[in-house]
């Protein structure tokens, strides 16, 4: 059964339980509520009957001064009223409803035999009827109504109120069966979407419109949707590019070996080919390398060293490593520290180490004469910016920046970048590119402060 089916059979045996309690509720409520009332009317009327016979001291029959507080009470009473007088000598009178007293005679009532069911009522004892016994000094009068009219009386009145909440609860379960349409129909498109994903048909998912959790979840898919299909797409493009550049050293290393072998090159020309062969297969083994350091830092998590790093021992190692290099192209570094001394990052400093030199590798390609190295603390956070003075980076290569493969006009492999944003991301740091407003790019490695101990 599906899902929109289940939801309203549920929720529709929920009604219907609810709706018969609240009815056998109401049933007894009500019973005993105009029950209660009656006996009230009974005991008001048997009241004012008692009255009228002890203020009259004549030797009348009772009866006759009973007629009158059965005339008034009459249009008081919520049910038809009897009542049975039995006066001191054991005679019982049966009166019948004070729209009939008229028809009784002082002079024709006489003492008749009470039948069994007249004396259970004055005795209070028959349950189909309510009754209010009174004591007088002229004998005792019982009034009494059947509780079957009154039972009438609550039938009719819970009638019409099962009425009012059966139309009450047929609008509910309409109401509920466009609720769970609307709530459900999202899902449903969800689920096809969440099909498209499993079938890898990344660029075909759609955004659903929904509100609440249920547009939550469908944004949730839809932005799961969108990576996955740029992580494909990159991924495609990764082995292409690696293709290419694995194809190419080793085309150079046969090249020349195959000539080498053959003859071709003879005298200074065999040592060239030997020294272009020892080259590239250097790069080809950085390549390989780098190639494999990524695909570690993404997928291996005992890789990753975390310790307490200081930033200032770092940038000091780093510089020492890159000397050489700044020396050779005639540049200067210059580096410069927040107010605090000792600045801690919690990183594997051996990979933060080799993120930085392959920063400040690119910078030494692209500076013409400064490369500016600089560290202050924001909001808990240290911030590391790298710039340089030199051309810049291409606004359309800027967005790219980072990517595996992309390489600027310089470039070598096109991994450096993409290795130092794996290994801050994996220090839970970021990192980010951008131009100068004078000349040159930034880059800034924002890293978490060690936490203090």
């Amino acid at each position: 059964m599906k899902l929109v089916h289940q939801i309203n059979v549920a929720f529709a045996l929920a009604l219907v339980l609810v709706l018969s309690v609240t009815a056998v509720v109401i049933h007894y409520v009500l019973l005993d509520h105009f029950i209660q009332t009656q006996k009230e009317d009974l005991k008001t009327m048997g009241s004012q009957m008692v009255a009228s016979i002890q203020l009259n001291k004549s030797e009348l029959y009772p009866i006759e001064e009973l007629k009158p507080a059965l005339t008034a009470m009459a249009t008081s009473s919520t049910a038809d009223v009897e009542a049975v007088f039995t006066d001191t000598s054991g005679n019982t009178i049966h009166i019948l409803a004070p729209n009939q007293i008229s028809t009784v005679n002082i002079n024709s009532a006489i003492s008749v035999s009470t039948p069994s069911t007249l004396q259970s009522i004055s005795s209070g004892t028959d349950k189909r009827y309510i009754t209010d016994i009174n004591v007088t000094p002229k004998g005792t009068l019982t009034l009494y109504t059947p509780v079957s009219k009154v039972k009438a009386i609550e039938q009719a009145l819970l009638g019409r109120l099962l009425i009012v909440f059966c139309t009450a609860g047929a609008f509910m379960l309409l109401f509920s069966l466009y609720i769970t349409k609307k709530l459900i129909h999202p899902l449903m498109k969800l689920r096809s979407e969440l099909k498209k994903v499993k079938d890898r048909h990344f660029s075909e998912v759609h955004l659903i419109k929904a509100g609440g959790e249920i547009g939550a979840v469908a944004q949730s898919v839809y932005d799961m949707a969108g990576e996955l299909n740029r992580f494909n797409h990159v991924q495609k493009q990764f082995f292409q590019n690696a293709s290419h550049e694995l194809k190419t050293p080793l085309m150079s290393i046969s090249g020349y070996a195959e000539g080498i072998k053959d003859g071709i090159f003879e005298g200074e020309q065999v040592q060239k080919g030997l020294d272009i062969i020892m080259s590239e297969s250097g790069r080809l083994k950085r390549l390989v390398t780098e190639m494999t350091l990524l695909a570690k830092l993404d997928s291996e998590e005992d890789v990753f060293q975390t310790t307490d790093v200081c930033l200032k021992e770092l940038l000091t190692e780093t510089v020492e490593r890159m000397n050489p290099i700044v020396v050779k192209r005639g540049l200067t570094l210059h580096i410069s520290y927040d107010d605090q001394e000792l600045l801690l990052i919690h990183a594997d400093k051996d990979k933060l180490l080799q993120a930085l030199l392959n920063v400040i590798s690119n910078a030494t390609r692209y500076a013409n004469h400064h490369i500016y190295i600089h560290a202050i603390t924001n909001q808990g956070r240290i911030e590391l910016t790298i710039s340089d003075d030199g051309a810049g980076i291409s606004e359309d290569l800027l967005p790219y920046l980072f990517h595996r493969f992309v390489k600027g006009k310089d470039g070598e492999s096109g991994l450096g970048l993409a290795i130092s944003r794996a290994i801050v991301e994996r220090c839970g740091g970021c990192i980010t590119a951008e131009n100068r407003r004078e000349s040159g790019a930034i880059i800034t490695l924002g890293l978490p402060i060690a936490a203090s101990t």
